[in-house]
């Protein structure tokens, strides 16, 4: 009996050959910069608290009830200390020493069981998928959101092919974090 058989329908696909080895992706060294994370964590949760801004245009109708000017500043102030306050929360976790790893240069193999972010070839964290909340695809990157704080980003100089990449697309598709 093929071993191929045991599998449910949907991971069958992730065999690359009648031997049933699993297809793994070996991507390039990377290095996440604290720039790049402090304005990716800024831009993600500004875009998943949205609602907001809402709060402060309510605080400026305020102007309507009393006119003041003082709505306005207000409420641009309220904002502001909010945006300030995530920049500081995203720029704290890159000085951490417990977050230093995340900064570090490394490597990543990706199959359709886990992601492994690898430091050398001994040191290592596995990443199952269903630690991962979502996961978007920008014009150059792969991000894998695991929170709101911790995100995996994956652009697409690091993959060895355009084949890689697809791959990764279609493990990303079945297991429904991306459309």
């Amino acid at each position: 009996m093929n071993g191929v058989n045991l599998l449910n329908l949907q991971d069958r696909w992730i065999f690359a050959d009648s031997n049933s080895r699993l297809m793994i992706i070996k991507t390039k060294k990377y290095q996440l910069e604290t720039g790049t994370y402090i304005k990716m964590g800024l831009v993600s949760i500004l875009k998943e608290q949205w609602w907001v801004i809402l709060i402060a245009l309510a605080i400026c109708c305020g102007y309507f009830w009393i006119a003041s000017i003082w709505w306005i500043i207000g409420a641009l102030i309220a904002y502001g200390l909010y945006v300030l306050f995530w920049a500081i929360q995203f720029t704290g976790v890159t000085q951490m020493e417990q977050n230093k790893p995340i900064f570090q240069k490394m490597g990543y193999e990706i199959d359709s069981r886990q992601i492994l972010m690898k430091i050398n070839a001994r040191e290592g964290m596995p990443v199952q998928w269903n630690m991962i909340k979502k996961a978007e695809m920008t014009k150059d990157a792969f991000v894998l959101y695991l929170s709101k704080a911790q995100f995996i980003h994956l652009p697409f100089r690091i993959f060895n092919s355009d084949n890689e990449k697809k791959f990764l697309e279609t493990i990303l598709k079945r297991k429904e974090l991306i459309k």
